[in-house]
């Protein structure tokens, strides 16, 4: 019998998934969240969505490949951040934990999402491309670390079908 391939769960992010969410913030981004700011998107009162994509791996603990927090704003789902670890990139994890996530916010009210990304980010912009989202803006030297550009998006409308097949994928 061959051993049962890894499997990747997303399910919604708790206070115990902190340390291994903020070691993968770290690890995926130039100028990860201030310190407290995920446990801040995990309080009682928020309105935010937060995810997080976990390895499955016969006779191993289960370890957070993924992460993405959407801010709801009235009738918008903002993303605010989204990583995914890069020995799991290219295998549709960012790609199930946006659309679960943008899933979620249209059932709580959403109709349109809106994130901004580096220009220099092709990985990331591949993912909302494919998603569907479209460019209608530049911030320019909107990153502090280098001033770099970043491209405003918007998915509009959000389509809780083609995202239910996404999740999917």
């Amino acid at each position: 019998m061959s051993p049962k391939a890894p499997q990747v769960h997303l399910r919604r992010m708790t206070l115990a998934d902190l340390p291994q969410v903020e070691a993968l913030d770290r690890a995926c981004f130039r100028t990860p969240w201030p310190e407290d700011s995920f446990r801040y998107e995990l309080r009682p009162d928020s309105t935010s969505i937060c995810l997080v994509a976990e390895l499955d791996e016969a006779g191993s603990e289960p370890q957070i490949v993924g992460m993405v927090v959407v801010w709801l704003i009235a009738d918008m789902a903002e993303v605010a951040t989204l990583a995914v670890a890069p020995q799991e990139r290219g295998r549709g994890v960012g790609r199930r934990l946006l659309a679960s996530a943008l899933r979620l916010a249209w059932e709580a009210g959403a109709c349109k999402s809106i994130l901004e990304v580096r220009v220099s980010n092709t990985v990331a912009l591949h993912l909302y491309y494919g998603v569907g989202y479209q460019p209608v803006g530049l911030r320019p030297g909107y990153y502090e670390d280098t001033h770099e550009d970043a491209l405003l998006l918007t998915l509009d409308p959000l389509d809780p079908h083609v995202l239910k097949a996404l999740e999917k994928t």
